[in-house]
């Protein structure tokens, strides 16, 4: 399965935050939304990173939860690890496991397409791995049966 596919079925909502607002607001945003994740766009609309509730946790944690002076350029993650549209569900998989991320971008080229959680992923395989099973029951039902000759 392709996360061009995944991206389909999911929609194509994109939530995102300016590098300058606050983080009060991002959480606000987060919390209203019920998402974990906001994708950051400079002024030109291009990624600039990811601001994610573990993010936000860590800084509470560092900053005594003095969050309100915060921006979120203050806390986003820049070194962003990312995806395309032709790349597997199980490649996208390897990526979160492997660098041990909730949320993968899809872009193309520049283009952000969408943002994977790894709940979409581990849906997707679910539903993947139910489809082979469907297909493998009907394979053995219809396998001809042997004759004792």
């Amino acid at each position: 399965m392709l996360l061009r596919d995944v991206l389909t079925v999911k929609g194509g909502s994109i939530f995102s935050v300016a590098p300058e607002v606050l983080v009060t607001e991002a959480i606000d945003r987060m919390v209203s939304h019920d998402i974990g994740s906001l994708v950051v766009l400079d002024a030109t609309g291009k990624v600039a990173g990811i601001i994610t509730e573990r993010d936000i946790l860590r800084a509470a944690h560092k900053h005594a939860c003095d969050l309100a002076r915060l921006r979120v350029k203050d806390l986003m993650t820049t070194r962003l690890f990312q995806a395309g549209p032709q790349d597997t569900i199980d490649q996208a998989r390897a990526i979160m496991t492997e660098n041990r991320i909730r949320h993968l971008p899809v872009m193309l080229g520049d283009e952000l397409l969408g943002v994977l959680t790894f709940h979409d992923v581990a849906r997707a395989v679910l539903e993947q791995a139910r489809f082979e099973n469907q297909l493998l029951k009907k394979y053995i039902k219809d396998w001809p049966e042997e004759t004792g000759t």
